[in-house]
């Protein structure tokens, strides 16, 4: 996912893609520890996918905090 795809998501859509994403890494690594992980990369793109949505909130709280 981009940055500028998560920009124009809602406060509400992105809790519901953080909570999504949160999910999905948990089932992958449960699929890592029992060897039936078929896309290790998909790991690694979904923790910045993570990292990108906690960004996106935090800049649109404080945007809301200063206006």
């Amino acid at each position: 996912m981009k940055a500028s795809e998560i920009k124009e998501l809602t406060e509400a859509e992105l809790q519901q893609k953080l909570h999504d994403a949160e999910q999905e890494l948990f089932n992958l690594r449960l699929q890592q520890s029992s060897g039936q992980l078929e896309k290790p990369s998909r790991i690694r793109a979904l923790r910045r996918d993570i990292a990108r949505i906690h960004t996106v909130a935090r800049q649109q709280a404080l945007a809301k905090r200063t206006a």
